[in-house]
């Protein structure tokens, strides 16, 4: 049997697993649904011999100088949040397997000011006791003033703007970060995608889709009005996902690009220029003016689209990345008995601790 062949087996045997367990999880919702979900502890994942290392001082209170701080720590970003924990737990789970220097990998976490920061903490602590990583409370009134109704709900969520504020969130010392939203599996080393090359002068890399409909992200108010839509005149504007971004935060913060953003919303609240949440602003601040990244790092719309969530297929080429964007999203589908097929690729990943689960 063909290494293909066998991972695909061993695949759906996990998603039968899976699904067997969401019987038992779905018949006992009524008397579970209160209790916080138990994740299993995560094996130890070690570096290889070519690793850099990089410093042990995980205790100093003086940031500089510590891990954070190191040239060779590679940094990645999520938001975290009870409703999407579970796909946190996984996509954490899948950078470190892949990582060929796990022990390098730190992970910046932005949770909701109103929400148990110190719970959702334990969380990931318990299930990677060895993981780096720091918490960063987000005030949701930063942005709650800002955002318009859009034509999904999940998606005017105050934490979903976050990522346009990690500038002011990490710390000064750390100058480059891959931002990942918490749907998503990597199933290749993040250390390739950390050091994408972002030219002299791009804030963020990420991959476009030049084929998409650009126009269809804004209003025709917007581009009926030639002071708006000139904003992309002599700009190859083409869409790209948020989800999935490598960004220069020191030349972010350079730039003030966190008030560039604020200020299209801003725009957004008095006349209606965009449909989709906290992408269009990104599309009109750096659309156009990013590095490039392969498209094999972010295999996204998964999750299908915005309204009925239905089964997709991957998109032709290699695959480093799946992500599960739009209203599907595995763990649910799993848990309701109605899985994609490509839902069983992210299964192995969930370290959701059910009564009959194996610890592995």
């Amino acid at each position: 049997m063909s290494k293909l062949a066998a991972h695909v087996v061993l695949c759906l045997l996990n998603l039968v697993i899976s699904l067997s367990l969401s019987l038992i999880t779905t018949s006992n919702a009524t008397t579970t649904s209160s209790a916080p979900p138990h994740f299993r502890e995560a094996p130890e994942f070690y570096n290889s011999p070519e690793c850099p290392p990089i410093p042990e001082d995980e205790t100093s209170d003086d940031q500089e100088g510590s891990y954070l701080c190191s040239d060779q720590t590679i940094h990645v970003a999520m938001t975290l949040d009870a409703a999407y924990l579970r796909g946190s737990m996984a996509a954490i789970l899948s950078v470190l397997q892949h990582s060929s220097c796990p022990q390098n990998v730190v992970f910046h976490f932005v949770a909701s000011a109103s929400a148990s920061a110190d719970q959702l903490r334990s969380t990931i602590a318990k299930s990677f006791p060895y993981l780096r990583f720091q918490v960063y409370p987000f005030n949701d009134s930063a942005v709650a003033g800002l955002i318009s109704t859009s034509i999904r709900a999940a998606l005017d969520c105050p934490l979903n703007y976050a990522r346009n504020y990690l500038a002011n969130l990490l710390p000064l010392c750390v100058r480059r970060v891959v931002y990942l939203d918490s749907d998503l599996v990597v199933v290749d080393d993040i250390a390739k995608l950390a050091a994408t090359p972002l030219g002299d002068h791009s804030v963020l890399a990420a991959p476009e889709y030049c084929n998409a409909n650009f126009t269809s992200y804004f209003t025709p108010t917007f581009w009926a009005n030639p002071a708006l839509s000139l904003i992309f005149a002599g700009r190859k504007a083409c869409y790209f996902n948020t989800g999935v971004m490598v960004i220069d935060l020191e030349r972010w913060r350079a730039g003030d690009y966190t008030t560039k953003i604020v200020e299209w919303m801003e725009l957004q609240k008095r006349m209606r220029i965009y449909e989709l949440g906290s992408l269009p602003p990104f599309l009109l601040v750096f659309a156009g003016n990013i590095a490039p990244v392969d498209h094999r790092w972010n295999q996204h719309g998964l999750g299908g689209d915005n309204f009925w969530g239905l089964c997709r297929d991957l998109h032709p080429g290699p695959v480093s990345l799946l992500h599960w964007s739009g209203k599907g999203k595995p763990w649910v589908r799993l848990d309701a008995n109605r899985p994609c097929p490509l839902d069983a690729l992210w299964a192995p990943y969930d370290l959701l601790q059910t009564p009959f689960a194996l610890d592995s």
